[in-house]
């Protein structure tokens, strides 16, 4: 794997850090070994390293050296000093500041931070992978206000993304999502959903597994480049399987053959002021909207969405559901809507602010 470039110019810092700091070491010995060879020994060593120090920070004071003035060379000598180090030690000064501010230190208190907001989220989605579909995944669900973690093995990806949607959108976790440890802190126990959005089939096979064995309750969606991993895939415990080449082929026949829709959709997908997305909602137990007609609820008055189907707990779908339908207890709700309308949805026929009209 190359290097990334900010991998890079961190360790060319530290490089420059190390380098300062032994050029530094080196001149306070030669200075404090300079007087305690001129005085003859007579002066301690302790004394020495002092009479260094406060020569080369220039805070001067008065000779703590007893007799340095009757001393043949001792005052060259800190002339001498105070030219070849002052120059030395403003540069490591510079270099540590420089090394706070941009270098390991500033980053792994950002990390820390970053870390306790995702060590925070729950019911939140892990996303897999950085790279171009990571980056359009990512985009959807910060478009649906969906909380989520990145995992990606680059560093500069994730920063590139961090720059393209802001800092306080993206949180992500530096890693391979192979790796139980970086799940971990990604959150996995705490998620409800996992996608494993990499580049080959092989590493999606991986994470689905390995996410799997993590939390047996989260959806889990894989990428599969080949269309064959995708019965791979399901064995190994994904939820769904999209094959892209699938996808890109029923896009372009789309385009082909019906054109307008495929219009409608991508000015929905791309209305910033809408924000107009198909969803769904599922019925819980105890909801108001339970034993009602469809007719009979709240649904319009309170969220502004249309019933496209409903999904019943048989698996049957009804499509442009009937005004008479029935609705129970673990039935899911396909709507369009805004974003905002989708969340005073599910949150109505939870606490019951929707129900009969």
């Amino acid at each position: 794997m190359a290097i990334d470039a900010l991998q890079s110019a961190r360790r060319a810092l530290v490089r420059q850090l190390v380098t300062a700091g032994g050029i530094l070491a080196a001149i306070v010995v030669l200075g404090a070994a300079g007087y305690h060879v001129l005085g003859g020994g007579a002066w301690p060593w302790g004394d020495c390293f002092y009479m260094t120090f406060i020569t080369l920070s220039t805070v001067g004071f008065a000779e703590t050296l007893h007799g340095m003035e009757h001393t043949p060379f001792a005052r060259a000598w800190t002339v001498g000093l105070i030219l070849l180090g002052s120059g030395t030690l403003v540069y490591f000064v510079s270099t540590l500041t420089a090394f706070i501010v941009e270098g390991d230190l500033g980053g792994a208190i950002r990390r820390n931070r970053m870390q306790k907001r995702i060590d925070a989220l729950t019911k939140h989605i892990i996303v897999c992978g950085a790279g171009t579909t990571g980056e359009h995944v990512v985009s959807e669900l910060i478009a649906t206000a969906t909380p989520f973690v990145v995992v990606d093995v680059s560093e500069s990806r994730l920063s590139h993304m961090q720059q393209v949607h802001g800092e306080e959108r993206v949180l992500f976790v530096i890693g391979d999502a192979t790796d139980d440890d970086v799940l971990k802190r990604a959150g996995i126990e705490r998620c409800r959903g996992v996608l494993a959005a990499i580049t080959d089939d092989k590493s999606n096979l991986f994470v689905t597994i390995t996410a799997r064995a993590l939390n047996s309750g989260a959806r889990i969606v894989a990428k599969a480049v080949e269309h064959s991993a995708d019965p791979k895939l399901r064995r190994a415990g994904a939820d769904g399987v999209v094959s892209t080449n699938f996808i890109g082929g029923m896009r372009l026949v789309s385009e082909m053959i019906r054109p307008r829709v495929t219009q409608f959709l991508d000015d929905m997908l791309r209305d910033k002021e809408q924000n107009l997305r198909i969803e769904e909602a599922t019925i819980p137990e105890g909801s108001p909207l339970v034993g009602l007609a469809l007719r009979d609820t709240a649904i319009r008055k309170v969220a502004d969405v249309l019933i496209l189907a409903i999904r019943d707990t048989s698996g049957e779908t009804r499509h442009n559901p009937r005004p008479d339908t029935q609705l129970a207890a673990g039935m899911t709700l396909i709507v369009l809507g805004s974003t905002r309308d989708v969340r005073v949805l599910r949150d109505g026929i939870a606490d019951a602010s929707i129900g009969k009209a």
